[in-house]
């Protein structure tokens, strides 16, 4: 298997999950910066993935799929044992496919005016507070939830902790939501997190 991936991006979700796993894969860096994004190899990465965006992975047969909430789902369900995501027909996993959901919709798409400038002063500014709203809802829910599901770490706080994580990049204050920080630290204790990010060359 192979995880195309780009340093900090949103494929660092499934990256945390693999490492989470302990699959073999084999990571490969994307340069998404460029307008003609290259594989570290030199090769065009949209003969790989024609959407041009990471994350994707090329399984063993070739095949090739993409999407953050798919990719993460199709992992956990490698080793369902590790429940990273409950069983299928359960109502947990149900809310767990939720949250990726939410993640993805309000979340990650809700950073969008802040990755691609210039956007007017009134539409950036209503993304952040539209962010704001979703990380005070978080804020209130890690209250009494060690992770978004509870006690147990899922698929939905691999992709969550990558997202949210976009905040200090791009000098957001969260110190209003201290239930918040405290859920990003303890993530970021994790040994795959810890992993992910020095393969990622985004700590020491």
């Amino acid at each position: 298997m192979k995880l195309y991936f780009s340093p900090g991006a949103c494929s660092m979700a499934p990256h945390i999950v693999l490492n989470e796993l302990g699959l073999s894969y084999e990571p490969v860096e994307v340069d998404i910066a460029k307008t003609h994004k290259v594989v570290k190899t030199g090769e065009d990465y949209f003969h790989i993935n024609p959407k041009g965006y990471v994350p994707a992975i090329q399984l063993d047969d070739g095949s090739l799929l993409t999407e953050v909430a798919a990719i993460l789902q199709y992992l956990a369900d490698r080793k369902p044992e590790t429940g990273l995501l409950a069983t299928p027909g359960s109502m947990e996993r149900y809310h767990t496919i939720e949250w990726l959901t939410f993640i993805s919709s309000e979340l990650h798409k809700g950073f969008g005016v802040l990755w691609h400038p210039p956007v007017a002063e009134t539409d950036k500014q209503y993304g952040l507070d539209k962010l704001k709203k979703r990380f005070a809802l978080l804020d209130k829910h890690l209250a009494d939830h060690e992770y978004l599901m509870g006690k147990n770490f899922t698929v939905a706080d691999a992709y969550a902790y990558t997202i949210i994580n976009w905040s200090y990049y791009h000098k957001l204050d969260l110190g209003a939501y201290k239930h918040l920080q405290a859920y990003m630290r303890r993530i970021a204790a994790r040994p795959s997190v810890r992993s992910t990010a020095h393969q990622e060359k985004l700590a020491a």
